[in-house]
Order: structure tokens, then C-alpha cells, then sequence
């Protein structure tokens, strides 16, 4: 018996818990939109923001506890769940975007996995430029910036009409690109670059192109062989549904030797062996190890979430089930909807009307005010300064915009 922290054993009551855990996953999801049914949210609030977080659903709620009631059941003699667990989510993570479970690594968040893309590339230090915009994520936007401080020629493209346009990158793209850093959905407004012609680019000039997914997958189809990305992340609580603590890291598989490892942990290695106590095989070393060569052993170092893997291994079958095209054209309409009436109230719209994304944006001067009414309506949608940010979900329907519009009259 493996008694090791990568070995989590389960065994008297905890294996009736784990015998449950299964069909909780497992449970079938609605095949009809708005679920509304699914998602205990719809009777607290009308929620249209679910760009911010993601409401958990009633099976992926069931999942955790499962999960919950296995991890406070103790330790026994059936075999290890949790592996199991994290080697299928991977898999079905790396089904929903088209890649192997060898591309894919567990992270903590979005941003963790595009710091270990540019600490991989050896950024600021190997010289060179990165190209970003300002519909990416702030958060990035501060990476990139300190790297600059630290000499990093970073360059930072402005939008037109809500848009980056191709023609703005092609001008400061050059052979000594490294990086193209960029949102496949931009979280200010929801715009969607054309992902597969950025990388065509960027390849041409011999860059890499990274893009951050969070407000992308579970919204919109994503395909990383079709477009032809090198990486890719996100985190698991917005679109997919899940909860925070715990993403996803995507490396081509030709692009990994060109990263270096930057941080080192014990799920980096497939075997160890130690010789330095009784009955240990005798060696010059006190161990002996062999790394992963695959993306997990890369970037992977410590303990990952179970709890948000439980619930993610609800919400992916539930995602696949309904399908993300059927959940995009179930939103487009009350998107659609939000773009030509809130206009006629004073909104100024950022997102572009072609716009398939789930995040619509409207510039405002006030918003104290609207804020106010929304809260007396229990109207949830985000409000910054100067601009509101819309985004319905699987479980809005037309009565959802009605009330929002109601409030805001």
C-alpha cells in the first residue's frame, strides 16, 4: 500500500461517501435553456453578472458535498479518488478545447499561468518585445508594466471602437517579439479578437501568442488546434462554473521544451526513490527522481483543489451536454436585446455589435444612481465607474432583461 500525500486512501463509512460520489458527477444535466432549474441563484436574485463569478449549480453543489463527506470520512483501505478525480478533469478539460491531457496543467488561476508563461520564456531577461492590449486583463496589464520597469520593451495597443485591429498589431509585431499576450474574451467589454489570425501573425514574425480564456471558455467554442495558440489559461470559476483556486494552463505540446521550468514541486515527478533509510536501495544521492516531461510536469508543483475538481467534474459534463453553441445562441438574443434598448436610456455601448461573447459594456457618467435602483429592483449586474458590464448565463432568459430594463427606466 502507497501511504504518501499524493495517496489519498479512503476505507470503513468514507467508502459508502465514495461510492456516491460518481453518480452525483454523473447526474444528468437539462438539455433545454434557460435552466433555471439547475441554478438555486434564480430565487435569491436576477443575476446578470455572471462575468464576475460564475453561480455554482445544484449538481455541482451535490458533487461537493459528496466530496466533502469523503474527505471528513478519514482514511481506510479503497482506492485513491482523488487521483482519479484530477486525471479526469483534465481529460475532459482538455476535451472541451481540443488539446491532450499532456498540454495541460492544473494552476491556481489565470494569472498565475501567464506569469509561468513569461518566467518561462525567461522574460524580462532574454530581451526582445511583448505585445499586449488594453482590453486585456488589468492584471496582466501590470505584468507587462513590471516588466517594463525591469526593461522590457512592452507595447501596448489601444482599442478603436471597442476593437483591436489587426492592422494595429501588424505595426508593432517585429522579429523581435517574443510574446503576443491577449484576452480571447476581454473582460471591459466582451470583444473577441480573431484568435487563429493573431497567432498566423505573430508565427509569421516568429512570435508566440498567449491568450487568456477565463471570460472565453464554457461562453464561447474554443479550439486550440484551430486557431493555433501556443498557450493558453483560465481559471475555473467564471464560464466554467466551477470555483476559485483552481485553472487551467494549456501548452502546445512542440512549444513546451522552449519553456523553462521556473518552480519546482513534488507533482513534477512520475518516480522517486530514497537512500537514506532502512531497507531504501543503496545510492550515491539521498533520492532519486525522474521529472514529467509532459505540461503537469512543468508547471505543476503543489496540492491542487479536490473540492473545485468535484464541482468541475459536474459542471464540464454539464457544459458538454447542453453544448456551448446552443448555450451561445440561447444569449445572443438577450444580448442583442441590451444593445438596442439600453441606448434609447442613455447608455453609450463598448462592445461591438457583431459581438458573439457573453459580456456586453455601456459608458456612463453616473453610476451611483443606477446602482441605487438596481439594488431596490435586486438587480445584479457590475457597476464600475463610468461604465456597466452585462452578462446573462444558461439560466436568463427575456423576463430577466425586462427587469433589468424596468429598473433602469
Amino acid at each position: 500500500m502507497n501511504l504518501s500525500r499524493r495517496n489519498v486512501i479512503l476505507g470503513g463509512a468514507g467508502a459508502a461517501a465514495l461510492s456516491s460520489i460518481p453518480r452525483a458527477l454523473a447526474d444528468a444535466a437539462p438539455t433545454t435553456l434557460p435552466a433555471k432549474a439547475e441554478f438555486p441563484v434564480v430565487k435569491a436574485e436576477t443575476c446578470l453578472n455572471n462575468a464576475r463569478w460564475h453561480p455554482i449549480s445544484a449538481g455541482a453543489t451535490r458533487a461537493m458535498q459528496d466530496y466533502l463527506t469523503y474527505k471528513a470520512s478519514g482514511g481506510g483501505n479503497a482506492a485513491d479518488y482523488s487521483a482519479e478525480l484530477q486525471s479526469r478533469v483534465k481529460t475532459q478539460f482538455a476535451d472541451f478545447i481540443g488539446a491532450r491531457p499532456a498540454e495541460v496543467s492544473f494552476v491556481a488561476s489565470t494569472t498565475v499561468g501567464e506569469n509561468l508563461i513569461a518566467s518561462g520564456l525567461g522574460l524580462p531577461h532574454a530581451g526582445g518585445n511583448v505585445v499586449t492590449d488594453a482590453l486585456h486583463f488589468d492584471g496582466s496589464l501590470y505584468l507587462y508594466g513590471e516588466l517594463a520597469r525591469q526593461g522590457m520593451d512592452a507595447r501596448i495597443v489601444r482599442p478603436r471602437d471597442g476593437r483591436i485591429d489587426l492592422t494595429q498589431l501588424e505595426r508593432v509585431i517585429d522579429k523581435k517579439t517574443r510574446l503576443v499576450a491577449l484576452s480571447l474574451v476581454s473582460m471591459i467589454n466582451g470583444f473577441e479578437p480573431d484568435l487563429k489570425a493573431v497567432c498566423n501573425l505573430a508565427h509569421s514574425r516568429g512570435a508566440l501568442v498567449y491568450a487568456d480564456a477565463v471570460q472565453a471558455i464554457g461562453a464561447v467554442p474554443v479550439n486550440v488546434r484551430a486557431s493555433g495558440v501556443d498557450f493558453l489559461a483560465c481559471s475555473s470559476y467564471k464560464w466554467l462554473m466551477g470555483d476559485m483556486g483552481l485553472g487551467f494552463l494549456y501548452v502546445r505540446e512542440d512549444r513546451l521544451d522552449r519553456l523553462r521550468r521556473s518552480q519546482y514541486g513534488f507533482r513534477q515527478l512520475s518516480n522517486v526513490q530514497y537512500h537514506a533509510f532502512p531497507y531504501d536501495p543503496p545510492g550515491e544521492a539521498v533520492m532519486d527522481w525522474t521529472q514529467s516531461n509532459d505540461a503537469g510536469g512543468h508547471f505543476e508543483v503543489g496540492t491542487v483543489s479536490n473540492a473545485t475538481l468535484a464541482c468541475l467534474g459536474y459542471s464540464l459534463g454539464f457544459l458538454k451536454q447542453l453544448g456551448v453553441e446552443n448555450i451561445q445562441a440561447h444569449r445572443q438574443p438577450l444580448l442583442q436585446r441590451l444593445q438596442r434598448e439600453l441606448p434609447k436610456l442613455g447608455f453609450e455601448p463598448m462592445t461591438p455589435g457583431e459581438s458573439t461573447s457573453p459580456i456586453v459594456t455601456f459608458a456612463i457618467k453616473d453610476t451611483q444612481e443606477i446602482a441605487r435602483k438596481l439594488k431596490r429592483a435586486n438587480v445584479d449586474i457590475a457597476i464600475y465607474p463610468h461604465r456597466v458590464r452585462i452578462s446573462p448565463s444558461v439560466y436568463n432568459d427575456q423576463r430577466d432583461i425586462d427587469k433589468l430594463l424596468e429598473a433602469l427606466a
